[in-house]
This record gives C-alpha cells, structure tokens and sequence, in this order.
C-alpha cells in the first residue's frame, strides 16, 4: 500500500506540475525539442541523450555505442543481449537457469548473482527507468528506437550502480498519423513469432497506440527425466501509450504501460563430469539436462507504468518530470547437480516492487552554456526466497532462506557545459547520494521435506541459523568532469573523469550463527550486523579519446584507466552450520583492482552500396589486492583470481551491401564478432571457463517502396558453435590457488551432495528464420 500511495501521489505532482506550467502555454515552435531522437538528414549524424539531452554522437565526451532499431533489424537481433557481440568490452548474458534474468558487465564491472542484497554494477535503463533489478531485464527487441551503451561510471546522471556503465533500451513514440504495422517470424526449432504495433491520433494533440508480441521458439534439447522441452521460450508481452502534445508543442506527456508473461521452461545445466555416485554418464547433447526438479513451476511475470512530461518554459528553459512504477514476480526451479536425486535442488522465488520519481530542469539557449539540474527518488523491495534441498546427502533436510531487501534513495545531480571558445569546451557535474538498506533475513533448516513456502511438509529443526533485521545507511558525492577540443565541427578530442558508486548491504546468504564473537558461539545483533553488511565499492576512472567524420568514415576511439576498490565478491560455499552440511555466503569487498583499455569503433559507407563497421575492444584487468580468510587468517591471492565476464579481446566487423532490385532494395550483411578466453568466476575453472570463440551471423533483407513491407531470411551463429555463458561448481578447491582437487578417482571431490556439480549453461545453437514485415 505504501508503494501505491507514493506512486499516485509521484504521478499526480508529475501531472499537475506539468498542468499548471503548460497552462498559460499556448505559442507553438518550429522545432520540437522533445521529439524522438533518431538519425539526421546526414547519415553521418547521429542523435543520442547519453546526457539526458540530445546531442550528436559525435559531441558528447562519453564512450557511447547507439545501435538503431532498423540496425539492429537488419541484423536480426532478438534480445538485448545480442548488443554485446557488436559492442567492445561488453558482456550481455541470460543468468544461469533462466531467459529473462540480465548478467551485465562493462569494463570488467558488473554482477551475475541475482539474489536480493546484491546489486547491478551496469545500469538497464526502460525509455529512462532505472531497472533495479536484473530479473526480467532481457529485454525483448521490438518497437524499438534505438539502444544507447555508455561505457564507464555514469554516477553523475544514472545513479549509484551505474558504476560500469549504462544500457538504454529506447522505444519508438507514437507517429502524428494513423500506422499499423505487422511482423510475423518463423525458423528452425518452430521459432514463431509475431508483433502487431498500431497507432492512431486522437484529435490535433492526442494519439493512442502500442504493441502486441508473441515470442516462441521449442527446446535446443530436452530434459531427460521431466519430458520438457530445454532452452525453449514461450512469451507473451505488450506495451501501451497514450501521448499528448510534442512535434512542436511545448508540452509532450506520454503514459506508457508495459507488460511481459514469461512461461519458457526452467534451463537445465548440462554436466560436465560423470555423476560420482549414480555413474549417470555426461550427456552427449550439451542442451539437454536431468535436473528432476520442476516445483514450482517456471513463471515471470513483469509490468510497469510511467509518465514522462516535458515542459518548454521559455526558448531555453525545459522541464522533465519522469514517474515510474514496475513490479515482477518469478518463481524457478533450480537443480544444481542437474540430476534426477533430491540434492541441490533449489526451488526459489524472487519478488520485487519498486517505484520511482525523477524531476529535470535543462537549460540550452543555443548559447556557450547548457546544462541540467536534477532530482532522484527510489524505494525499492526486493525478496528473495528459496530452498536448498538436500535429501540424498541427509535424509529430509532443507535449509530454507528468505531475505527481504529494501532501497530508499534519494540524489540531486547536477551537469553542465560551457564552451570556452569555439573550439574548447569544459563540463563538471556531481551528484550526491543517500542511500538506504534494510534487510530481514531468515534461514531456518527444516526435516521431513521442503519448507511450507514450497509446498513441503517439513518442520522446523532446531533454531534460525540467522534471524536479522537491520539497516545502514551510504553517503556519497560522485564527481564528473570532462574537456572537448573540436579542432573542426567533425573531430572532437575529450579528457573525462568521473567516479562511480555502488552501495553496500548485507549477504542475503549468510549464516549469523557463524559470525565470529567475543563469547564464541553466541555472536550478538552488533557482531552478526557487522559479519553480514559489506561495505559499497567505488571506481575512479580516466578517460581520453577521439570522435570524428573523415569523409565517408565515422571513428570513436578511447583509452582508460580505472582504480576499483572494495570490490564486492558474493558467492556462496558448503558449510556446516550446528554439525548439518548446508551452504554459507561468502560476500566481501575483496580489496582493489585495475582495469586498462582500449577501445575503437569504425563504419564507412562506400559509394555503391557497400558499407563496413567494426569495433575492438582491449582491457588489461587484473586484482591488485584479494583478501580473503584462509583458516580465519587474512590472505592475500590476487595472484591467482581474476576478473570475471571480462575477455581480454572482444571485437566484431560487419560487411553489408545495399543495391536497388526491381522498385525495392536489397540489403546483405555478414557480422564476425569474437571474444577471447572468459572466466565465470574469480576464481578461474578450466570445467567451465569458455575459450576464445567467434560467432558469425548474416543476413539478406528485400524492402518495397516506402517501406510498405520487406521480407529478410537470418542466420544467427551459422558455424554452430559451442561456447559456455555460465555455470555452477560445488567442488574442492585449494584455498589460495583456486585449483581443483581431484579424488582417488580422478574426479573432483565434491563439497555439498554426492554427485559433484560442476554444470554449464551455453549460447544459443546456430538459427535460421525469416521475417515478413507489412507496413501500412
């Protein structure tokens, strides 16, 4: 109730604010200042709003990479995820056992774990709504504008936890004209998919429209023991707008709903070594699975509502207001060991709610100085809950967890430019945080079966292992400034600094009972308070670099440095706790790190049609410092951990031709992306980290006149390669070396169930589908 109110009390100060100013109003302009960005005139120039304006690509002192909706069309993108291949120094994956959960690094900074407590290192951005958890963050690629990626802290004018970077996922808004448009799809593995989008005015001022979207596709393989359908998807989703106002009104409201069903089945993992108790041999097919576990049955659901208005005060002076409201709901099934037995399963549950208000005054008199003023306000919950089921090992025994999590933050920010000549140009801005985490945490052991909250009969054994109720509050300033030099309008030379932030929190995971106390074994609510919170972690990052137009060429090349400290490194290990085995988090701010790089990114359009794009990315990360405690002493092993998600290399080139056919034209494109050799973990696994690999993609699309319909044939990983994206691993490691120690067997020994887990999730099989488009 609480969120509700605070949402209706955001969306109406949003709507009479932007009423009392418009009123008097009444003058229309030439341009519309607040009309989608998208491509000018010159192919040449690009429009983004990196700054939260509009600017060209080209003069905005930020590594941004903008990919257009009808670039990412020809190409056939299906999800957001697909913007990592083309992107340097990106990494874009579906958590481990799911479709819709987001893993997301930029620069070596990101999160893979999803669990309540811990937060994104890149920030997913919804048409300017902060996405504040990765569950149903693979976005689905229709109706869409553009996507902008903003490479390096952004903490200025995106927040705490944008401290690797941004995703800006932009739709398209509605046309001042009557528009339908229907796109139906179908390839191998019954890919089927169909959108409708249409829109129509309402009157002079007022237009109606959205989209419908059924995305389906069977399994890449099967689970052997449930009979489902592995890898498959199964999703319904939509969105609607009602817009007011814009092409040159000085007011432009927009209310827009989305909604997204998704009823894909769980992933299974495909195991990488035999099963050390059942012999269960290691399946041939790496897409299929026999986890036995489908209770609960896989479900997210995610919808959300905002209303963004912009208001023209003057010739130079406009306001913003943008209110949000967003809420999902996934239940999974996970079976670590990926096998039939009771042991590591994990049925869980993540719910979260979150609401938020952002206010915006810009200035920009077409004169040397322009700037923005801002306010920022979220309250979040996020819970998690989940069983660890471990029936084979001990007979009945689960270990129940449930960890309520809420953020309430406030921020002003504030970013402004001032051209000091013609040719040299200085922006600062800052922003300051308050940030708040509460948590309540419960893991309570139950035998007999599963907790009640799954469904099991089991009963409490023995007392909570942890029982916390707490919060901490974070502080903190966030600088940012940059230099341009544009020795001409086409060539822009910038120095940038700026400082990123992620807030602390407590281990979602971590057993109270085992925090070290003054009276051993009986820690008080000060000891477990301080043995569960981490504290937030910080980067300074420097940043030089080139934007320019030789001709047919478009280049943006940069080179930074970056200085990360109190790095957070969740994780959970096996433990026993009161003489029981069970899990334990293992969270810390593991000590410093350094990341350099480089990277570049090119397109030229050739005269006749021909046309080549490419990037390259470089980046040098390693631990300077890694504390961790190796039988309760403090130790040092920088030296053998690395930086997860992070290739050394990651790059891509794409070759595409346009020539006229018949009244129509045709359009061919290639892309070879590559990564280099990817750790899942700090600690490095020969069983699951994934080799260097290339992908190759290409595609040949035929457009009518005007664009009335097209037809185009893709094809997506044409090589069929294998390549791993994620994974689990319950094994023995050495403590300071990370290497796996291996039985009498020869196998590994495992740490937490009989059978030993060490399994893999993997990259899509190559596709091949067409796509029918008809415009109207």
């Amino acid at each position: 109730m609480r969120s509700i109110r605070i949402l209706a009390a955001s969306l109406l100060c949003g709507a009479a604010t932007t009423a009392f100013i418009a009123a008097p109003a009444q003058a229309q302009s030439d341009d519309d200042p607040i009309a989608e960005a998208a491509p000018a005139d010159d192919d040449n120039i690009i429009i983004v709003t990196a700054r939260r304006r509009e600017e060209r690509l080209l003069d905005v002192p930020v590594a941004v990479s903008a990919l257009s909706g009808e670039e990412l069309s020809q190409r056939g993108a299906l999800d957001i995820t697909d913007v990592g291949q083309t992107v340097p120094n990106v990494t874009l994956e579906a958590s481990r056992a799911t479709n819709s959960t987001l893993s997301a690094f930029i620069r070596g900074i990101g999160q893979q774990d999803p669990v309540s407590g811990f937060e994104q290192g890149v920030g997913i951005y919804l048409d300017d709504v902060y996405l504040n958890r990765p569950q149903a963050a693979v976005l689905d690629i229709y109706d869409v504008e553009r996507i902008e990626v903003l490479r390096g802290p952004q903490g200025t004018l995106y927040g705490r936890n944008t401290i690797g970077g941004a995703v800006k996922y932009v739709t398209r808004r509605l046309p001042q004209e009557t528009a339908l448009k229907v796109r139906a799809t179908y390839g191998t593995y019954d890919q089927a998919e169909g959108v409708i989008t249409a829109s129509t005015p309402l009157g002079d001022l007022a237009r109606i429209g959205g989209s419908f979207a059924r995305l389906s596709r069977g399994g890449f393989g099967d689970n052997l023991t449930t009979g489902l359908e592995n890898y498959n998807k199964d999703i319904w989703a939509g969105r609607a707008s009602l817009e007011l106002g814009g092409y040159g009104e000085p007011v432009f409201i927009r209310v827009q709903g989305d909604y997204t069903k998704d009823k894909s089945n769980p992933r299974g993992g495909h195991r990488l070594i035999p099963g050390l108790n059942s012999g269960a041999p290691v399946l041939d097919n790496v897409f299929d699975t026999r986890g036995g576990l489908n209770d609960p049955e896989q479900d997210v659901e995610s919808y959300g509502v905002s209303l963004h208005a912009e208001v023209e005060l003057g010739d130079a002076l406009t306001f913003r207001s943008i209110s949000a409201w967003r809420k999902d709901d996934s239940f999974t099934p996970i079976d670590f060991d990926a096998l039939p037995a009771v042991d590591l399963d994990v049925p869980g549950a993540y719910f979260n709610e979150q609401i938020s208000q952002e206010f915006q005054l810009v200035w920009d008199d077409g004169g040397p100085f322009s700037g923005l003023l801002g306010f920022y306000y979220l309250d979040a919950k996020a819970d998690t809950l989940f069983d660890v089921r471990i029936f084979t090992t001990f007979p009945g025994l689960t270990a129940f967890t449930q960890a309520n999590v809420d953020t309430e933050t406030y921020a002003i920010f504030g970013d402004f430019t001032y051209d000091l000549t013609e040719q040299f140009s200085l922006s600062v801005g800052g922003r300051y945080t308050w940030d708040e985490r509460s948590a309540e945490i419960l893991r309570q052991n139950f035998l007999g079966g599963g907790s009640p909250i799954f469904g099991g009969a089991g009963v409490p054994f023995g007392g909570p292992s942890t029982n916390f109720d707490g919060s901490r509050e974070f502080k903190k300033f966030t600088p940012r400034a940059s230099i341009s030099f544009k020795p001409t309008p086409d060539h822009n030379i910038y120095a940038s600094y700026s400082k990123g932030f992620k807030g602390g929190g407590f281990d979602p995971r971590g057993v109270g009972a085992n925090a070290p106390a003054a009276i051993p074994g009986a820690p008080t609510d000060a000891e477990v308070a301080d043995f569960l919170s981490f504290a937030p972690e910080e980067v300074d990052s420097y940043e030089i670099g080139y934007k320019g137009s030789i001709g047919i060429l478009n280049i943006a090349a940069a080179a930074f440095y970056a200085d990360y400290t109190d790095v957070q490194i969740p994780g959970s290990v096996a433990c026993q706790v009161a003489g029981l085995p069970t899990f334990c988090g293992v969270v810390s701010n593991a000590g410093k790190a350094t990341f350099k790089g480089l990277e570049l990114e090119a397109n030229a359009r050739f005269p006749g049609g021909f046309g080549l794009a490419g990037s390259l990315g470089y980046i040098d990360a390693q631990y300077d410092e890694y504390i961790t405690n190796i039988g309760n002493t403090p130790t040092d092993v920088a030296d053998f951990r690395v930086v997860q998600n992070t290739p050394e290399f990651t790059g891509s080139i794409t070759a595409s031709y346009e020539t006229p056919v018949g009244p129509g034209d045709l359009y061919f494109g290639t892309t070879l992306s590559y990564r280099s050799k990817t750790s899942q973990f700090e600690i490095p696994n020969p069983f699951l980290d994934q080799d260097g690999f290339a992908l190759l993609d290409a595609s040949v699309v035929y457009t009518a006149p005007g664009d009335r319909w097209s037809v185009g044939v893709y094809g997506r990983n044409l090589f069929d390669k294998e390549y791993k994206t994620s994974g689990y691993t319950f094994v023995a490691t050495d403590p300071v070396t990370g290497a796996i120690v291996n039985g009498a067997n020869g196998f590994p020994i495992p740490t937490l169930g009989p059978e030993g887990t060490l399994t893999a999730f993997y990259g899509n099989p190559r596709q091949v589908f067409a796509t029918v488009t008809f415009t109207y």
